[in-house]
């Protein structure tokens, strides 16, 4: 196990660099998970998430010849942005390996920091595998995104913050992936006080980790699917997973559903924009599946905010929809003067706002001289919606 020596040691090290992120309290959402909640908002960390820690870290560690070598990694996200980040306040050459899949804007961030990308594989694994062959054809030293004892004590030193500014806290809620951050976590929170809970959130489209803790051994899986892709793990170690059955109280999962409203949570109620993985532990109080941390002092750890943006569009989109604030319905008219005008009429009497409409008129399903018209409206609830189909059934534009 990481020693609690090795975790502070850590913490000196790359106390210069990283930003003792925010630990504050979230009064609204004490309130609806009847928990007393404060979140460590890792998200606001140089390069935007706590990956930075473990990667400083290891970096830091390196003796004089292996830096003059170099270093490589293999990621497509938040990892790749440490590692390239640390090495280049060493003056260090880093190579990391992404997917051939990895989107354009992640790549121009990892080269910004001054790293060498390789693309290579169609996902994390191949890449993986590339870049550890890469390392040793090439004399680099590979830094692992979580199985590696300077990169678990770099993690822990989240654990350390917190403890620093709330001691009395009952549970910490931890991400979990590879499960380099419950690890480094776990050992400083069980080190300092056995009593507070350690509890991880995994996302249930990568079920790997989870699995293996409950089987207490390591399993793998075949394939991942989650919108959380910083924790969309497929195999397990057995060294984050030994430190997991020796420490850590429970892991739980969240599905995508839950997480994607965990974000759009985090961005309406708390303005933090929050990466999937990041926003498990959210996920996990919003749904019920804690009920029994009611009354207590709970953490929760915000991992990271490098969210797609396209894929918070989405989100945004799709949760306006589920919350009754957008509406989407096609009605079928009389293709003749007036009545689009008729229609619209009606929806801005029921104070119905168009966003966007569509007229058509060669749908091989309708009738001659009709036309179907679909319109995205703005709403303003659930209720307000029910009142709007009503309305329009007794209009006859929508038949049962």
């Amino acid at each position: 196990m990481i020693s609690l020596k090795s975790i502070q040691d850590a913490k000196k090290r790359i106390e210069d660099v990283i930003v003792d992120t925010p630990f504050s309290h979230a009064p609204y959402l004490s309130e609806i998970s009847g928990c007393e909640v404060f979140l460590k908002k890792e998200n606001l960390q140089n390069t935007g998430a706590f990956k930075l820690r473990g990667a400083y870290n290891k970096i830091a560690t390196l003796s004089d010849e292996q830096r003059a070598c170099g270093v490589v990694a293999a990621s497509a996200g938040n990892h790749a942005q440490g590692v390239a980040f640390s090495a280049s306040k060493f003056g260090v050459k880093s190579v990391i390996v992404m997917p051939e899949s990895t989107p354009l804007t992640k790549v121009n961030g990892v080269k910004h920091f001054g790293a060498e990308v390789i693309l290579s594989g169609s996902n994390y694994d191949e890449a993986y595998a590339y870049a550890v062959k890469y390392g040793n054809d090439n004399h680099l030293t590979f830094v692992h995104p979580f199985e590696d004892e300077e990169v678990i004590a770099g993690q822990g030193t989240v654990a350390l913050e917190i403890l620093e500014k709330c001691e009395d806290i009952d549970a910490v809620l931890v991400p979990v992936g590879g499960g380099g951050l419950i690890s480094g976590m776990a050992s400083a929170i069980k080190s300092i006080n056995k009593n507070i809970e350690v509890i991880g959130i995994s996302a249930l489209g990568a079920p790997a980790f989870k699995n293996s803790y409950d089987l207490k051994k390591a399993v793998d899986t075949t394939s991942v699917r989650t919108i959380a892709d910083g924790i969309a793990v497929r195999d397990t170690s057995s060294v984050t997973l030994q430190h997991a059955l020796e420490l850590v109280d429970d892991i739980i999962s969240v599905d995508d559903e839950e997480i994607a409203s965990a974000i759009l949570f985090l961005l309406e109620k708390q303005k933090l924009v929050v990466e999937g993985a990041g926003a498990v532990g959210i996920a996990a109080l919003l749904h019920g599946k804690l009920e029994r941390l009611k009354g207590k002092k709970v953490a929760v750890v915000l991992s990271g905010g490098n969210m797609d943006v396209t894929l918070l569009s989405v989100i945004i989109e799709k949760g306006l929809l589920k919350s009754g604030r957008k509406m989407k319905l096609t009605v079928t008219l009389v293709d003749k003067p007036g009545s689009l005008m008729r229609f619209t009429e009606i929806l801005k009497e029921l104070n119905a706002n168009i966003v966007h409409i569509a007229y058509d008129r060669t749908s091989i399903s309708l009738d001659y001289g009709d036309a179907n018209v679909t319109v995205h409206m703005e709403t303003k609830s659930e209720e307000h919606q029910e009142e709007i189909r009503s309305v329009l059934k007794n209009e006859g534009y929508i038949r049962d």
